[in-house]
């Protein structure tokens, strides 16, 4: 038998907890800093590398490959700029060992 919530809990006065609450709190996921990054440049990264191929499947694999080797080099989130340029010469030195 559950006991009644106390004034402590988070219900709101005067409301009672949905019918069949478990009382298990939702799962939060945090995106971190990198995959924030990864969403705002992927559009700009593959167009540079469609760009270098002009090959939609050969730029899709170097930009996957750009992202891979940037976040392998960073270990520590450093600045937006550097990562950024770091990213792009990434798709450079990557395209040029594909060529």
């Amino acid at each position: 038998m559950k006991a009644r919530p106390c004034r402590s809990d988070n219900v709101v006065r005067g409301q009672l907890p949905k019918r069949g609450h478990t009382g298990k709190p939702k799962i939060k996921t945090k995106d971190s800093g990198f995959d924030t990054f990864v969403a705002r440049y992927y559009a700009a990264v593959y167009s540079f590398a469609f760009r270098l191929t002009d090959n939609p499947e050969e730029a899709i694999l170097l930009t996957r490959y750009a992202f891979n080797t940037t976040r392998k080099q960073l270990r520590t989130y450093c600045g937006e700029n550097v990562v950024a340029s770091i990213l792009m010469s990434n798709v450079i030195q990557a395209g040029l060992r594909a060529a």
